[in-house]
């Protein structure tokens, strides 16, 4: 039998921490060990770059820093693809293509987009770019890429499943049943609050230190 396809990442902008060990990698370990699917997983750094613009650097240090953090986790190259997201041109030429089925008002509900706009106003002022505002279609194609059937994902991603579930059978609907709708695989251990107790553990928001590897 044909095994799933899982298809999950992170952005290179930091360590990882317990918070994403607990809210989705421990969950990407499970499934990889049982042997039932094929499993990608990206090193998101065009995401990056959508609220890092200005320091490239950065990005580009921290893809071989999460890179190591995967495999000090568990995650095993001999099991698991692991790879940079700037090298898959197609994922970009299907971002141009699903930015088309996409309104600028749907970006602006999604719920995990607003957060994250609103924790990042130091950056973008009250006017957020079309790179950011717009991460949820490349992360679409993401998935769709590498027809992605189970995403593990914590509980605050769960919209950007829904509007990836969205662009796909909004394609599907043009196009005919091209791509895959991808499910979200949720893992059951609650969020890790950070140090000063008030939000969830977070590399940007620099409300964690208590990292995979020291």
């Amino acid at each position: 039998m044909e095994k799933k396809r899982i298809l999950t990442g992170d952005r290179p902008t930091g360590k990882l921490h317990i918070g994403h060990y607990f809210g989705s990698i421990k969950k990407r370990l499970e499934l990889q060990e049982s042997g039932k699917y094929e499993t990608y997983i990206l090193i998101a750094d065009v995401q990056a770059l959508t609220d890092n613009f200005n320091n490239p650097e950065k990005v580009r240090k921290n893809v071989r820093e999460l890179a190591m953090d995967y495999l000090a986790c568990g995650i095993d190259p001999e099991k698991t693809t692991i790879y940079v997201q700037s090298m898959i041109p197609e994922t970009a030429e299907l971002t141009v293509y699903y930015s088309n089925l996409v309104t600028i008002a749907r970006l602006q509900r999604n719920p995990t987009v607003k957060t994250e706009i609103a924790q990042k106003r130091e950056i973008f002022g009250e006017s957020v770019t079309y790179g950011f505002l717009g991460y949820p279609v490349s992360q679409a194609a993401d998935i769709t890429t590498f027809e992605g059937e189970l995403v593990p994902v914590g509980e605050d991603q769960l919209p950007l499943i829904e509007q990836c579930r969205e662009i796909v059978r909004k394609f599907n609907s043009i196009y005919g049943e091209v791509l895959k709708e991808p499910e979200a695989v949720l893992s059951k251990e609650k969020r890790i609050k950070g140090l000063d107790g008030n939000e969830k553990m977070g590399k940007s928001l620099r409300k964690c230190n208590i990292f995979i590897r020291q």
